[in-house]
């Protein structure tokens, strides 16, 4: 993760910006803890600054964009964390448990330092049904299905969880994967692919960018899908997981 974000992490901030809907469900399913953990943390986006919040960031390009005043940020991996038992409240993880070495370690180890809750945004594997995906680069279903973890898997690893949907808006400001479901247009531009870290797997993405230009030009794309275009928000397959820590356990924050 730290050699790929060092890679395509120089202006990240520029297409990978909080979006304030995403940030108002983060903020729900953190509750009332009162201080947060947040691992594989990037540029900042979405830590809550209601509470008392350290970040953990192994990519020193990432670091280097945080803004003045965000969180003190600690380079360190997830898989590794450098803090003790029950030390936060809560542990927070947006988009990145995929980007781990070791998916097992770095989930034991958030539930570790946490008390109360864990928090995770991630995309469920069993979800189907992205046009981006289906009708243009099957590639990302194959590189993405293997390293996100199920649900079953999260409930494993943290034991009593919730899944959340977690709808995309239309015009969400954060450029993930996702995110211009509803702007087909978006995805030719190679800065919009460069800040969506699967993109920098595939070997080469020009067949799949001339079948979308193609089908939008001749209208191909909006025969297909334009349905999508009365829609607001819609699943993706992105979910907000809780798991809830076990009563009792003590811990002290930093």
């Amino acid at each position: 993760m730290t050699q790929l974000y060092d890679a395509i992490g120089v202006g990240y901030g520029h297409h990978r910006r909080p979006d304030p809907r995403i940030a108002a469900a983060i903020t729900d399913a953190l509750g009332d803890t009162e201080s947060v953990l947040n691992v594989g943390a990037g540029a900042g986006s979405y830590e809550p600054s209601d509470r008392t919040v350290v970040a953990v960031e192994p990519s020193l390009a990432m670091i280097s964009q945080r803004r003045s005043g965000s969180a003190p940020v600690v380079q360190v991996s997830a898989t590794h964390l450098s803090f003790r038992d029950a030390s936060f409240a809560a542990a927070l993880a947006v988009l990145t448990v995929h980007h781990w070495p070791d998916r097992a370690r770095g989930l034991a180890e958030l539930a570790r330092v946490s008390r109360q809750r864990v928090v995770i945004l991630t995309w469920d594997p069993a979800f189907s049904g992205f046009w981006l995906v289906d009708d243009y680069f099957p590639e990302i279903g194959v590189i993405d299905r293997p390293i996100f973890p199920s649900i079953d898997e999260l409930r494993r690893a943290l034991g009593n969880v919730e899944s959340r949907p977690l709808l995309v808006p239309h015009d969400c400001v954060d450029g993930f994967l996702g995110a211009y479901w509803r702007r087909p247009h978006a995805y030719l531009d190679p800065g919009v692919r460069g800040a969506i870290s699967t993109f920098s797997k595939i070997g080469d993405v020009e067949p799949g960018v001339a079948r979308l230009r193609r089908d939008l030009e001749d209208g191909t794309w909006h025969r297909r899908h334009g349905d999508l275009l009365g829609e607001s928000a819609i699943d993706l397959g992105y979910r907000l997981v809780v798991g809830h820590r076990s009563p009792g356990i003590q811990g002290h924050d930093p």
